[in-house]
């Protein structure tokens, strides 16, 4: 494993990167909160970054329509294996950096996503600073976090962070100029195999194995999931 200096370890997908991969497909597969965030800014002919973007499971669907595509990532094995999937899109570009030190010029990025990566409230002023310097003007930034506060994920997400303190993160954000947009989501699995396996690897073991034994077979392969979007235009 090869990370750039300051790069924040990432408890799921930097160790269960098959797994991982089994989340990506299972969460929001009517992409709720995609088309949430085209609604808010709009990416086509535009320039996105996709910051913390792991294997690059989102960078082909901003490269549809966008201009330009950069996928930022410290941890090197992930953006390999985001080199092998986006390695015939000629408007992608990947880069080795973190949140604090995004790899761009100066007012370079139209749009930016961080989905579940670095961006959790207090403690992520220095990316904050950043996006101050790379975003250009009109342009908008998106931060996808889980919603603790509502739904069934929400109240394993209570369970298993519970120094998570869901009222003083959106205070956080409200307070520095961010818009919070609450979206209905859902993991929805293949197989329920598939779901214990990413239960598995999102919470503590003794969590999980709680988390399973009440979320028996009967209750089925789809769990309600709230998330907030959080979005900013410069």
């Amino acid at each position: 494993m090869v990370t750039v200096p300051g790069a924040i370890p990432s408890p799921n997908i930097w160790h269960h990167t098959a797994t991982y991969e089994v989340e990506n497909h299972a969460v929001d597969p009517t992409r709720v909160i995609e088309r949430t965030m085209e609604s808010l800014a709009p990416w086509a002919g535009r320039t996105v970054l996709d910051l913390g973007c792991g294997t690059g499971f989102h960078l082909p669907r901003w490269a549809s329509s966008a201009a330009q595509v950069y996928g930022v990532e410290p941890h090197a094995d992930l953006l390999a294996i985001a080199a092998r999937r986006t390695r015939r899109l000629a408007n992608v570009s990947l880069l080795s950096g973190t949140a604090q030190a995004i790899p761009l010029p100066d007012a370079s990025v139209d749009v930016m996503q961080a989905r579940w990566a670095y961006f959790f409230g207090p403690g992520c002023e220095p990316g904050l600073a950043e996006l101050d310097r790379v975003m250009r003007r009109g342009g908008t930034a998106f931060v996808i976090d889980n919603d603790a506060t509502r739904s069934t994920f929400g109240a394993w997400f209570r369970r298993g962070y519970p120094t998570v303190d869901p009222l003083a993160v959106e205070r956080f954000w409200s307070g520095r100029g961010w818009t919070r947009t609450p979206l209905d989501i859902s993991w929805s699995f293949d197989s329920r195999e598939d779901l214990e396996a990413v239960v598995r690897i999102e919470f503590a073991a003794d969590v999980a194995e709680a988390i399973l034994r009440d979320w028996t077979p009967a209750h089925g392969l789809e769990v309600d999931y709230a998330v907030n979007l959080w979005h900013r235009t410069w």
